[in-house]
């Protein structure tokens, strides 16, 4: 996948969450670093019942947030970015951390594919999936930094992860960008999670995910390596879309 010049923009976190302060070890360099980088992972909340949750950080590691009391975002699961510091001990598997902050990711579960009404429904206009390290098949979930032309008025975008558009290869998905006519300007980026649960059970290998999308210059495509998971959870379609550090609101 081509990559892409970073924007720069100034990460402004919405507050949806109010986490309070912690101060963190300069013992470990690693924590040093956690500590001190805007963001540091890119994890799964998953609820624990209706009072305490858990992070999932990628598709064997889970961690335990010590100083969260309750559980998140309505008790719902979502993608989310956060900077965490490991601390001493674990509770069951889960490694203990401190969270610093945490904010969740817009995440939706994926639509069927329409045939000749996809344009109508779902929108043809181009956008771009960045090479990131958040652009990343894990945990069930396809989770993507997109840039679109936008000429910053505030207009919502409306993404949507299309299943069943290759009826030889179910693990074809498209992804399509309504602008709703918000088509000039500058470039701009933003964040989307989409749950792969609705793609059929790969039973326990790896296959490859083909996604698909329109591009400015041209159709482009990018495989990932993906396993479903073996517990695929709740979908928020109702998350707060909190993250607008890239400056892009998507729906």
């Amino acid at each position: 996948m081509k990559k892409y010049a970073k924007l720069s923009v100034l990460l402004i976190l919405a507050g949806a969450l109010s986490v309070a302060a912690v101060s963190c070890s300069d013992d470990d360099d690693n924590d040093y670093y956690l500590c001190t980088y805007p963001a540091n992972a890119l994890v799964t909340v998953k609820p624990v019942g209706t009072d305490s949750c858990y992070l999932q950080l990628d598709n064997n590691t889970t961690l335990n947030p010590v100083n969260i009391v309750g559980g998140l975002f309505g008790g719902k699961e979502v993608r989310a970015l956060t900077n965490f510091c490991y601390t001493d001990g674990y509770s069951g598997d889960a490694r203990n951390v401190l969270i610093n902050w945490i904010d969740s990711i817009r995440t939706k579960p994926m639509v069927p594919t329409l045939g000749d009404l996809n344009d109508e429904t779902y929108g043809d206009d181009p956008v771009e999936v960045v090479n990131d390290w958040v652009t990343i098949a894990e945990d069930g979930y396809l989770t993507l930094r997109v840039r679109v032309l936008s000429n910053g008025s505030g207009h919502v975008h409306y993404l949507n992860l299309l299943s069943g558009v290759d009826a030889d290869d179910p693990y074809t998905v498209e992804l399509r960008h309504d602008a709703k006519g918000d088509v000039t300007g500058g470039y701009v980026d933003g964040i989307i999670a989409f749950n792969l649960g609705a793609l059929p059970d790969t039973n326990g290998e790896i296959v490859k995910l083909t996604l698909k999308w329109r591009g400015y210059s041209a159709d482009k495509s990018v495989t990932f390596d993906y396993c479903t998971r073996r517990s695929a959870g709740s979908v928020n379609t109702d998350a707060p879309i909190n993250v607008q550090s890239l400056r892009l609101k998507v729906d």
